[in-house]
């Protein structure tokens, strides 16, 4: 019996691809607010980044939502979603 594949994710700050269950899952969801997907099974777009404050950043920096989700999102969401990741380690 062959081993059960990882499913593999990119990180859209850092383009390194790893094991989904290592990164964190940032959703638009159908309502279209942007939020940390901690469970994985939320419904709408989802991007994923690694885990470590220096990807979190570059997401801010480089507007790197804005591209996967299609849509223009204020500095407020990128800095609610480091609040967020930074107050949670």
């Amino acid at each position: 019996m062959e081993p059960k594949k990882l499913p593999m994710r990119t990180c859209i700050a850092c383009r390194e691809e790893k094991p989904k269950r290592e990164l964190l899952r940032v959703v638009r969801t159908p309502e279209g607010s942007i939020v940390f997907d901690t469970t994985g099974k939320l419904s709408g777009r989802g991007a994923y980044v690694c885990p470590n404050a220096d990807c979190i950043q570059k997401l801010g920096r480089k507007k790197l939502l804005n591209r996967a989700f299609s849509v223009p999102l204020g500095d407020d969401v990128y800095q609610r979603l480091e609040e967020e990741f930074l107050g949670r380690k």
